[in-house]
């Protein structure tokens, strides 16, 4: 009876899996599972690939078939998937489905368990780490808006910030006004050696470049000149 039911199923996943289903042996078989896995359009990575190995039981279905998953030789290992990791979690996820399917054919129930479980798996795996990458990009974000907010103003920091201000104009104006001061007295000076008296232009030397040396030395001729009269 069980290998009547055996050889219908096998039949049955015939018609349905034709590119993907391998035999071994009359009661063991290979079925190739591709998974669908969302990633970005740049992302040309195929797809992964897993193969339910199945082994029937002289008593299949009343007891469950003999699982096994692998993944086809050289196949590029996907970075969210790792069968040699997973394989224990993906067996687990089908348990269920063996205890409900018990005494009636399983394995293309199974087949689509498994996909179902690998593919959560992939997905879970990439949630984890585009959130990791959402909190990275608000936390950049943030730092880059706090570089335009400023100082957050508070009574204290207002006060302080009014103190010092002031500080800073009284500073100002009393060098202006030492600068201004400066320039004044600048100016005054030269006004000042501009009007020079004769007393003072003399005690420089400066008379004495006005008067011609010709009539200098006219001067000295009539005095010598001069008589004194007895």
């Amino acid at each position: 009876m069980g290998r009547e039911e055996q050889q219908e199923e096998r039949e049955v996943l015939d018609s349905i899996f034709p590119d993907e289903i391998q035999d071994i042996n009359e009661a063991e078989y290979r079925v190739t599972v591709a998974l669908d896995v969302t990633k970005p359009e740049e992302d040309e990575t195929p797809d992964p690939v897993i193969i339910l190995n199945v082994q029937y039981p002289e008593a299949y279905p009343d007891v469950a078939p003999v699982l096994d998953i692998t993944q086809p030789p050289n196949a590029p290992k996907h970075i969210f998937l790792d069968i040699q990791e997973d394989k224990a979690r993906l067996l687990e996820a089908l348990l269920p489905t063996i205890e409900e399917s018990m005494g009636m054919a399983m394995v293309f129930t199974l087949v689509s368990t498994l996909k179902d479980a690998a593919e959560l798996l992939i997905s879970e795996r990439q949630q984890v780490v585009q959130a990791h990458k959402d909190v990275e990009a608000a936390k950049a974000e943030e730092e880059e808006n706090r570089k335009f907010e400023g100082e957050r103003v508070t009574r204290e920091s207002f006060l302080a910030w009014r103190d010092k201000f002031k500080q800073e104009m009284v500073e100002e104006a009393a060098r202006r006004q030492a600068e201004q001061e400066a320039e004044d007295k600048k100016k005054r000076g030269a006004k000042d050696e501009k009007k020079l008296t004769g007393r003072q232009l003399w005690e420089e030397g400066l008379a004495g470049n006005t008067i011609d040396e010709e009539e200098g030395e006219d001067a000295v001729a009539s005095l010598q000149n001069l008589k004194v009269d007895g």
